[in-house]
């Protein structure tokens, strides 16, 4: 099989392709012959030496994968040869071969590419784990979407929009804003210009029930500032660096505000199979119906795997990069 090499701590232009034997199957696991898959901020962290992977599990780089089962074991009986799917890897993704977790895959909606596959797993999965597992959140609440152009941003933007919860986004420019709208966000909030805390006041005086933050650093007060009473802010990165500003700890417990901070990639492998069965019921018809879609910003081969890594690390995305072999 191929695969993504690298050294910890390399620059995305030394990423190289190498081979190696494949994977022998074993109990409880399918093989997927992996055509494509996601690229993510954790990669460019674990090349960068900052995101080992978790005990046990393969040191390739890649969370999500799309491709064909090729082999089942003989005690799984969910999937067969020849299934088109995707699903999470806890690393591994960069590579042609997969072994997987049969629970952590889902079939390919109908129609739906293997590269538009790729980019769909990660992104909203990690979206409805934050709105609806962790925030509860409910049709005709509000939520505010940090980072709205990113690709969880975008799939959660659009998850909102599906069950009917209003939402709000930040993002750098105009270009970005008007992808957000266009995924259903109601009010439009350019960080570089205005301050989204007074924005919303104005907008919407009652507050927000929920904030999706994955940026940090001196928006931990302001997201308190809009948050309604026994809301949520729920932190899943820390694009402002690993320290947040001093909390006002008199607004948060007059708030009783709730705030989390969450990861996927590290969650057990029974939490992982509940959360996809649960996306899959309640979302994979969507997909088929268009009602839901991957943004896709780019898609790559296998031979411009750096051009990904690079753009991410300059925050240059509108959605989900993704890369073919």
């Amino acid at each position: 099989m191929h695969y993504v090499d690298f050294a910890k701590g390399c620059k995305p232009d030394e990423l190289t392709v190498k081979e190696q034997a494949g994977y022998s199957l074993t109990a409880g696991k399918v093989k997927v012959e992996v055509k494509a898959f996601g690229v993510n901020r954790a990669d460019t962290l674990q090349r960068q030496g900052n995101y080992p992977p978790p005990p046990g599990e393969s040191e390739i780089l890649g969370l999500e994968v799309a491709g064909v089962v090729s082999e089942v074991a003989s005690d799984v009986s969910t999937f067969k040869e020849g299934d088109r799917v995707c699903g999470l890897v806890a690393g591994g993704g960069y590579a042609t071969e997969a072994l997987v977790n049969p629970a952590h895959l889902m079939r390919i909606p109908q129609g739906m590419p293997f590269f538009e596959a790729a980019g769909l797993t990660e992104v909203f999965l990690t979206a409805f784990q934050c709105l609806r597992t962790i925030a509860h959140i409910k049709p005709a609440q509000r939520a505010l979407i940090h980072g709205g152009a990113s690709g969880v941003g975008l799939a959660a933007t659009q998850l909102c929009r599906y069950w009917g919860v209003h939402s709000a986004v930040t993002a750098s420019s105009q270009e970005k804003l008007s992808l957000c709208e266009k995924n259903g966000a109601e009010q439009l909030i350019n960080y570089k210009q205005q301050a989204f805390d007074e924005v919303l006041k104005k907008a919407w005086p009652e507050g927000v029930d929920m904030v999706l933050d994955m940026v940090g650093g001196d928006y931990l007060n302001r997201n308190l500032q809009v948050l309604k009473r026994d809301g949520s802010v729920v932190y899943l990165a820390m694009l402002a660096g690993r320290y947040a500003d001093n909390l006002d700890m008199a607004m948060l417990l007059g708030k009783r505000a709730s705030i989390i901070g969450t990861t996927l990639r590290n969650r057990s492998d029974e939490y992982k199979a509940n959360l996809i069965g649960e996306f899959a019921t309640a979302c994979i018809p969507a997909f088929e119906s268009k009602e839901l879609t991957v943004n896709i910003d780019t898609h790559y081969s296998i031979k411009d795997i750096d051009k990904p890594h690079g753009r991410l690390e300059n925050n240059d995305t509108q959605g989900k990069l993704v890369v073919s072999w």
